[in-house]
């Protein structure tokens, strides 16, 4: 004797959260206070949120009502991820043909199914997601059904760990310390053989910023000037945030990676300096905050474990910072703004594991390129 375990609904749910999760990478939400009702989210998919309800719903008062508490949750999720809008894609499986879906609702795409082969013929569903004609579980039912679910969700959780535990596990951090130990006998070789790290010819001597210089060919000067430091003072915070926010992004990038980002981020910094006024300049600060830049692209990617680090701790001290780099006087502002900008378009050049699309890479290597051609012009063309 055959008994099937699961009613048809239950079926459809299962396929398409299958679906969803092991080819569209969607992963599942926990909500609470609902009912035979799955929520799943990709932030770097067509759609952001998918929602499956095989709630009965039997007229157009209790679509409205269930669409109201949609987009509470939507909203909740919305400033968790600290995303601007939340694109969703609403999908009843139990929807009376009597009740009018409002496909007009702003941000909510809300459609109806009553069993797989709707599913399959829906053009639009089709063509967001081409692969749910082939990948789609259509042909199990009942025990069958839910072991090849299980299964292929428990494989695709398995890889998804291993890349998640790749990023997050403790990683010995090298190239921080070795970066602070060359800023520090830097420092100390200013004073041997100079005449301190404060005197305008020992600066430029040990490699500082200085636009004439850099015009005249000394182009090395926006590499060497971020491992100067004007005082005690500018050296010890700056090697205090070195190795606050290094040891992490080292630990989250990986040692190479992380070296591109701080090298690149700090020319790109002591470039944008140079180019917008001709004073003396020196300082790791540039490289920092380009770390900061590269934080807020990969904790934007993975905000979903780090949203509330973004929010609290890497967003304010940007912002606190740039003010305090407008209001006092002395202060590189503008390298700090190249060397933010240069990180995050750096990183995301590189890439995040698991997060950064091909096309994402792309784009952000076109904006680099542009941009330092557009400051090499405006320093080696327009200002000459």
């Amino acid at each position: 004797m055959h008994f099937n375990v699961l009613n048809k609904n239950d079926e459809i749910v299962m396929s398409l959260v299958h679906y969803f999760i092991t080819e569209e990478n969607y992963t599942p939400i926990v909500v609470k206070g609902v009912k035979d009702e799955i929520w799943l989210e990709n932030l770097d998919g067509p759609y952001r949120i998918i929602r499956i309800n095989s709630n009965y719903i039997h007229n157009d008062e209790q679509y409205k009502f269930d669409l109201f508490k949609t987009k509470k949750v939507i909203e909740q999720i919305r400033k968790k991820t600290l995303s601007l809008s939340m694109n969703t894609l609403n999908i009843f499986i139990n929807l009376n043909d009597s009740v009018h879906i409002n496909e007009e609702e702003k941000n909510i795409a809300s459609i109806k199914f009553h069993n797989i082969d709707e599913i399959l013929k829906d053009k639009n569903i089709v063509q967001i997601f081409p692969n749910i004609k082939n990948k789609l579980i259509k042909d199990k039912e009942g025990i069958d059904l839910i072991v090849n679910v299980t299964n292929d969700i428990n494989a695709k959780t398995v890889e998804d760990n291993k890349v998640f535990t790749k990023i997050f596990e403790p990683k010995k951090i090298i190239i921080t310390p070795i970066l602070i130990t060359l800023c520090v006998l830097v420092f100390i070789s200013m004073y041997i053989w100079g005449n301190g790290s404060e005197n305008t010819i020992t600066l430029l001597l040990f490699g500082a910023n200085f636009r004439p210089l850099v015009q005249a060919g000394e182009i090395w000067r926006l590499a060497t000037s971020m491992f100067l430091h004007i005082g005690i003072v500018h050296l010890v915070v700056n090697m205090y945030s070195l190795y606050i926010i290094g040891k992490q992004l080292e630990s989250f990038l990986g040692r190479w990676k992380f070296l591109i980002v701080y090298l690149g981020s700090g020319i790109l910094g002591s470039l944008l300096s140079v180019v917008v006024h001709s004073s003396i300049s020196a300082g790791a600060s540039g490289a920092i905050f380009g770390l900061l830049g590269s934080l807020l692209y990969f904790g934007y990617h993975y905000r979903l474990y780090l949203g509330t680090v973004l929010k609290t701790q890497v967003i304010p001290i940007i912002i606190i910072n740039l003010l305090i780099g407008f209001m006092v006087p002395g202060i590189d502002n503008f390298a700090h703004i190249g060397g933010l900008v240069g990180g995050y378009l750096l990183t995301m050049v590189l890439g995040v594991p698991g997060k950064t699309r091909k096309s994402d890479r792309i784009n952000g290597s076109i904006v680099l390129i542009l941009l330092i051609a557009f400051l090499s012009y405006m320093l080696f063309g327009y200002l000459r």
